[in-house]
């Protein structure tokens, strides 16, 4: 089994990268909310934030589409693209494997499921709403990441080939329960689901992220106050113990935090997967693999790669847009693939 070895870091060369991906996030949240048919002027944020403020000379319709479309959706696609980064780093820490991935091992579909679930009942259940979209997303991720943690889980090792194949079954089976609400499903709520299945950041708005961001933001900061127990934790379960660590609470609170992100990354953007296999890996290469430092750049490369996802789902069918799954995966996918072959070499060498 491919593990993460922990060598000691002493340079501040991570600094550089951090500095880097910040300005290139800043870069992107420009263009993104520069990017489309309605105009855009430097001035409007200071306008949206302080509307009694010099500036006076702002279209109304432009300053609406920038603050109630556009700056929604950038925000949500930092939201989504910090939080599948670190959970993915973490979920790949508590596995000891780079492959490991919530949305490979079944995570996003639990969540989806529940989630969907809600969207087909919301319209013939009186007592079901949109509100109850993340906590059903949360409830449904963090059943399927503890069945799944438990079935790959042989003497306190996690096996990867188990831990894969239970995704596949998992994210099968959740397809099909899937494909059978559609089924039943009135027209918007199956256009809705559509777009849930292939993901969008299409219908942001700050309703929607009101619901889930209080779960992505606590789930980012714990996880992020648990990276020593965690870097700890990748030296191996022994010497974790020797350093204090109790080790069966911190795989059940990394196991309940990673259920947290991902299902309010689902309530709000639907199923969009690799950005937490891809994301931790190129962190890792760039700043090795203490979490202290790996962790916090997953984070920015996370919110990165979600805004250049979504600027370039935006502009190649222009005016109109692909769902940001659609591109994640091609991003994705190859570099999954490769990861396969080089764990394949690794074990024949």
């Amino acid at each position: 089994m491919t593990t993460l070895a922990l060598p000691t870091l002493h340079s501040n060369q991570h600094l550089k990268w951090y500095w880097l991906s910040a300005i290139s996030l800043f870069f992107l949240a420009w263009l993104s909310l520069s990017t489309g048919p309605v105009g855009w002027d430097w001035k409007m944020p200071i306008a949206w934030l302080m509307p009694d403020s010099f500036v006076t000379d702002i279209n109304a319709l432009q300053l609406s589409v920038v603050s109630q479309i556009r700056l929604p959706r950038l925000v949500l696609a930092i939201l989504i693209g910090s939080v599948l980064a670190c959970s993915g780093a973490a979920t790949q820490a508590l596995c000891r494997n780079p492959l490991a991935d919530p949305s490979l091992m079944g995570v996003t579909g639990g969540a989806a499921v529940a989630a969907i679930a809600v969207i087909a009942l919301a319209p013939k259940v009186s007592f079901i709403n949109e509100a109850m979209i993340a906590p059903a997303a949360f409830v449904g991720a963090l059943t399927i990441t503890s069945i799944i943690y438990r079935l790959a889980n042989h003497q306190g090792q996690v096996q990867i080939t188990t831990l894969l194949l239970a995704g596949v079954a998992i994210n099968a089976i959740a397809m099909a329960i899937i494909g059978l609400f559609s089924f039943f499903a009135d027209d918007s709520a199956l256009r809705l689901m559509t777009y849930w299945q292939m993901g969008s950041l299409g219908g942001a708005s700050w309703s929607a992220i009101t619901y889930g961001a209080p779960l992505i933001i606590v789930s980012t900061l714990c996880l992020l106050m648990k990276k020593r127990q965690i870097n700890a934790l990748m030296l191996g379960e022994r010497d974790a113990r020797h350093l204090g660590v109790n080790v069966k609470r911190l795989k059940t609170e990394v196991v309940f935090f990673v259920a947290l992100g991902v299902g309010g990354a689902v309530a709000m953007g639907g199923m969009i997967g690799f950005v937490g296999l891809v994301v931790p890996h190129i962190a890792r290469l760039l700043v090795g693999p203490d979490l202290r430092k790996m962790l916090p750049l997953s984070m920015l490369l996370g919110c990165l790669l979600m805004l250049l996802a979504d600027w370039i789902a935006r502009l190649i069918v222009a005016p109109s847009e692909l769902p940001i799954g659609i591109v994640t995966a091609l991003f994705g996918a190859p570099f999954f693939i490769y990861q396969l072959i080089k764990q394949k070499r690794g074990m024949h060498a």
